[in-house]
């Protein structure tokens, strides 16, 4: 349950004796992309209990690389900027109606080690399931978001541009909050 939370993937323990052989550092953050169609992505990683041979990548994530289980996929370690900015632009309106957003994005973003403009994330709260398009990262494409002060912001819901203009300055927070991070 927890692998669906985030972007985090679970290895093979002879990775992480690999990994550590190579002498990477922590956090580890890898590139992952799909070897037939070329999408990638950036995660972490959660544990080293997979199966060897096989990784475990949380679905949405397999969704939005368009993978199927089985796929081949190659990982590359990397090291990733500390976030300054992160813009996320909801599929649904029903976003809005959350009644501290700041909490929830504090809460459920720990469960992300990085992001990559251009993916479609999903982020779970209350029992329901949040898609957003990372539309902009800085100072890169990729970010890492661990123990980091990042400002976000929002584009308009998918499906309602309107309602977002008049609903968002009650439930958004003030720049001077968004700078203290997440």
């Amino acid at each position: 349950s927890n692998l669906e939370s985030g972007n985090k993937i679970i290895m093979p323990p002879s990775a992480l004796d690999e990994l550590l052989y190579a002498g990477v550092e922590y956090p580890m953050l890898f590139e992952i992309r799909n070897s037939s169609n070329g999408k990638f992505s950036h995660c972490g990683v959660l544990e080293f209990t997979a199966e060897e041979g096989k990784i475990f990548v949380p679905s949405w994530m397999m969704k939005n690389m368009q993978l199927e289980d089985g796929n081949l996929v190659f990982l590359r370690s990397t090291t990733l900027a500390k976030g300054t900015f992160l813009k996320l632009q909801p599929h649904t309106k029903d976003f809005l109606d959350l009644s501290n957003i700041k909490a929830m994005l504090e809460t459920t973003l720990r469960s992300f080690s990085c992001v990559t403009t251009g993916d479609t994330i999903m982020i779970p709260y209350n029992k329901k399931e949040y898609y957003f398009d990372v539309i902009e990262t800085k100072p890169s494409n990729a970010i890492s978001i661990i123990e980091t002060d990042c400002e976000v912001d929002f584009a308009p819901p998918l499906d309602s541009e309107e309602e977002f203009k008049k609903k968002l300055p009650s439930t958004s927070y003030d720049r001077k909050q968004q700078q203290q991070g997440f």
